[in-house]
């Protein structure tokens, strides 16, 4: 059994969840629309050009999560994953998925955004597992602290290594697919690598290192 790790945002979806989420949020007026948007669009802009500070991005997007309990949060997200979240599903990254588990290889995701938009995204596509970042709780609500390392850049080597040691997993023969240059350092550290609809940064380096290059898009 090999390990088939994939990123989800702009990998596996055609979006990011992680921003989706904000706009979801701007939508329903449960933050303040013209701040709110503008500075979700500032750290997605971080994101896609690598410079991310995810401690500063992780106390702004966790903070809505603290104003309500987690039930009334996953009702939320029911709506979220209907109307966001579903447009942004690929037939392609479907079949991908197919594929491995017909191979008999073992499926995890691995994304740095939060686990509560990414659990649920995860279980729809029937995957393995999922590392993500995960955010604290304390009885029925968020603190807007993250538990443990926030699953981003180096940080995503970090926690699959922690999670190889306690499964019996290896990254022999392992795949890696994604469309970020934040992900060179698991891409480093993988078998096989594929980079899937690319941003600019990791087309460049997956054509210097010869890196194979898909597209998942329908």
């Amino acid at each position: 059994m090999s390990l088939a790790i994939f990123d989800l945002d702009h990998t596996l979806l055609n979006g990011d969840s992680d921003h989706a989420w904000g706009e979801f949020l701007v939508r329903q007026q449960i933050v303040d629309p013209s701040f709110y948007q503008r500075q979700n669009d500032h750290f997605y802009e971080q994101y896609k050009q690598g410079t991310l500070d995810i401690q500063e991005y992780l106390t702004f997007a966790l903070e809505p999560l603290t104003r309500f309990p987690v039930q009334e949060l996953e009702l939320m997200h029911r709506q979220f994953m209907r109307d966001f979240i579903n447009p942004m599903r690929q037939r392609r990254a479907d079949a991908l998925l197919q594929k491995h588990r017909d191979q008999g290889d073992f499926l995890l995701i691995i994304t740095a955004t939060n686990r509560f938009i990414t659990a649920p995204i995860a279980r729809s596509m029937a995957v393995d597992d999922l590392l993500a970042t995960d955010p604290e709780i304390q009885g029925d609500h968020y603190t807007g602290r993250v538990k443990g390392v926030p699953c981003y850049r180096e940080g995503k080597v970090q926690r699959l290594q922690e999670w190889l040691a306690d499964t019996d997993h290896s990254l022999d023969d392992s795949y890696f697919y994604t469309d970020s240059i934040n992900d060179l350092p698991l891409l480093e550290a993988v078998t096989h690598r594929f980079v899937v609809d690319g941003d600019d940064r990791l087309r460049e380096e997956a054509q210097r290192r010869n890196w194979t290059q898909m597209s998942l898009r329908d």
